[in-house]
């Protein structure tokens, strides 16, 4: 049996096809497409000429995609929001999205606030206002299929934004798409609200490309494999839970090749560079899988905080455009990009750019490395030693000490980097380093993640712990992991002092191998 992964790109869509065992049985770059599905449907085309394999035998099939991202980031296909906060008498003093972006508040077709909402303890603010909320919805009836729930404190007890939901099917039908703020950011109110509207108004894009994808399968011969999603934590999630929840597919590129290098190098706690025409990004494989960020996540302008990589980036890539101006050297941010092939020198172009910079040195052989002599050697290593501070200082802000740490290259740009680095252990470059997103898709597992506040005078932290493993495993299995597969991979019990009681917030986060 066979699984295919492609990550779409916004230059490039590559695509990889494994067996059973995970070994690599063939994988291709293909141009991207504006929209989804040629993109991938040429993709898939090119890598299954190239695997010469029986289709019938393909089982699963994973995607990642940037759609959702530039949805936000371009202010395109969102779908008309109606916002509902639960917390009255609570919250009145701050609007729904009182910080936003102008130019993104206009999907956003009506907000209103009702009584609701919880102490941090679970204790209600007040009765939840049913009358109200069913007026809001009958006021809204027609004009929008997409509702943004928030409550106080509903990552610790969410049954009034569970009995909202109710009310907004009876009101909208049962087809009405619903977002939760519990189901999709942690504690901070506002921010998990943002994020809340955001991926109520991802849903038709989610749509699209679940659709665009299971077509493009089909078109290929292939109509029976499982179809999963990456999402943003380097694990997997079905097509279904992706339409529900699609804001959790931002910044899935990243970590699809965080795991990618993880895989292909086989190493288990390293910084991953990704090199790409126009930037780069770092990130941490923390045993095996990409290292969160504990910070809020903006997204288009829009703080939030549901989980996001700790990921940076910086304007660096192998179209970056080299130049001298007053004495001084610089590498980026402008780029190339996709035409580094037409202005490149090593192509016939006339731009400097640090893949000529990297042919000049004799790090790399590219293109037609002779119309790369025009450049004066001392001008080349001086360029080369922008690049290495550029990426030394990156790798520094990625570190927690100030051991040295093995750094894993992949990317199609990762040429430009020297092969020893300040801080580095070691410099991997693995086979396939320039598919590795596609990879990372492909091998990925799924998982379940259990977070809620515990007072541990209520409850035994032994027995807390107990069953927010159990919690998560269950969460792991129904998003369908094998049970006897599933591990737990990260704990985090974090005391909340400024909260009474011995209040821990609790996370934890199981993974297992697909079914």
């Amino acid at each position: 049996m066979y699984k295919i992964g492609i990550d779409v790109g916004g230059t490039n869509t590559d695509a990889v096809v494994v067996d059973e065992n995970r070994n690599i049985i063939a994988g291709i770059k293909h141009t991207t497409s504006e929209d989804i599905y040629s993109g991938i449907l040429g993709a898939l085309k090119d890598v299954l000429r190239e695997a010469d394999i029986d289709r019938s035998q393909v089982n699963q099939a994973m995607l990642g995609t940037t759609q959702c991202t530039n949805a936000i980031v371009e202010r395109k296909k969102l779908a008309p929001v109606a916002v509902i906060r639960l917390a009255a008498p609570a919250m009145q003093g701050i609007m729904p999205m009182v910080d936003w972006p102008v130019d993104l508040t206009d999907f956003v077709i009506a907000t209103t606030t009702v009584a609701g909402g919880y102490e941090f303890d679970g204790r209600e603010i007040a009765p939840f206002d049913e009358a109200g909320a069913r007026a809001f919805f009958e006021d809204i009836k027609g004009k929008t299929q997409s509702i943004a729930i928030s409550c106080v404190f509903s990552p610790v007890r969410n049954e009034h934004e569970d009995r909202c939901a109710e009310l907004a099917r009876e009101v909208l039908g049962p087809d009405v798409h619903i977002s939760k703020s519990s189901e999709i950011g942690t504690l901070s109110f506002v921010e998990r609200e943002n994020a809340t509207i955001l991926n109520a108004a991802l849903y038709e894009v989610a749509e699209s490309f679940t659709k665009g994808f299971a077509k493009s399968l089909a078109d290929e011969g292939i109509e029976n494999a499982d179809i999963f999603l990456s999402q943003n934590d380097g694990t997997l999630m079905t097509m279904d839970f992706a339409r529900r929840y699609p804001i959790l597919t931002i910044a899935c590129g990243p970590t699809n090749s965080i795991r990618g290098a993880s895989y292909l190098s086989r190493l288990h706690d390293a910084v991953v560079i990704d090199v790409g025409g126009t930037t780069t990004d770092f990130g941490v494989i923390q045993h095996d899988f990409p290292r969160e960020s504990s910070f809020a996540a903006t997204i288009g302008g829009v703080r939030t905080n549901f989980r996001m990589p700790d990921v940076i980036s910086i304007g660096l890539g192998g179209g970056s455009v080299v130049r001298e101006e007053n004495g001084e050297i610089t590498v980026g941010p402008d780029s190339v990009g996709y035409q580094i092939t037409e202005k490149a020198l090593i192509f016939g172009g006339n731009t400097i750019t640090a893949t000529d910079i990297a042919v000049r040195l004799g790090m790399a052989e590219v293109g037609d490395p002779s119309r790369t002599d025009s450049i004066e050697l001392d001008f080349a290593e001086s360029a080369m030693a922008v690049i290495r501070e550029m990426i030394e200082d990156s790798i520094d802000q990625m570190k927690i000490s100030n051991d040295a740490i093995d750094v894993v290259l992949v990317g199609g740009g990762s040429i430009i980097v020297p092969k020893e680095l300040t801080g580095a252990r070691q410099v991997a470059k693995p086979d396939y380093f320039g598919i590795a997103n596609a990879i990372g898709s492909a091998i990925s597992k799924v998982s379940g993640t259990y977070e809620r506040l515990i007072s541990y005078d209520e409850i035994p932290r032994d027995e807390a712990l107990k069953n927010a493993r159990a919690e998560a495993s269950s969460l792991a299995v129904e998003a369908g992991a094998i049970p006897e597969a599933i591990a737990i991979i990260d704990v985090e019990d974090v005391p909340l002092a400024y909260y009474p009681g011995n209040t821990s917030r609790l996370k934890v986060k199981a993974a297992g191998d697909l079914a």
